[in-house]
């Protein structure tokens, strides 16, 4: 049986493949936000946002990850996948995560601005829905934040 420290442990390993993502967008000058798709405790996808490299609103991290795993599987939905993000899902994130039948959304930041999973909506806990998504929050939290707030005050000289 697995602990609950192993199960931390295990989402802080794959909270950190997803913040080095994020760390590829800082570099890029995007937005630094970072995903990585799992499938049987093994890494299957990994994607950071592109909005600005490909002038694309919906170059979002995660949206690029369903579409490479979209690719990768051959099927639409992506039973059997935890999705772990930097921050928080947009409500286009996190309609396409629900869409696409996600089995696990691991975050580590709210984004109060945008957030749709637990800040602003909560798009992904409608009961009417036809596939709920498990969602876990808060992992690697502060580090998530200080990545972001330190892009904001470099770039934008804004607060996060």
């Amino acid at each position: 049986m697995i602990s609950d420290n192993n199960i931390l442990k295990t989402h802080e390993k794959f909270m950190s493949e997803a913040i080095n993502e994020a760390l590829s967008a800082y570099e890029e000058g995007e937005v630094p936000i970072g995903a990585v798709a799992v499938k049987n405790g093994a890494l299957i996808g990994k994607e950071h946002n592109r909005v600005e490299q490909l002038k694309d609103c919906t170059a979002h991290a995660e949206m690029l990850l369903l579409r490479k795993l979209f690719k990768k599987t051959g099927d639409w939905r992506l039973e059997g996948i935890s999705l772990y993000v930097t921050l928080e899902p947009c409500a286009m994130c996190a309609g396409a995560v629900q869409l696409a039948r996600i089995d696990s959304l691991i975050f580590g930041t709210d984004n109060k601005k945008k957030g749709a999973v637990n800040s602003l909506f909560k798009v992904l806990d409608d009961a009417r829905l036809n596939h709920r998504v498990k969602i876990i929050k808060g992992v690697k939290e502060t580090e998530n934040r200080n990545l972001l707030k330190k892009f904001f005050k470099e770039r934008r000289n804004e607060n996060y």
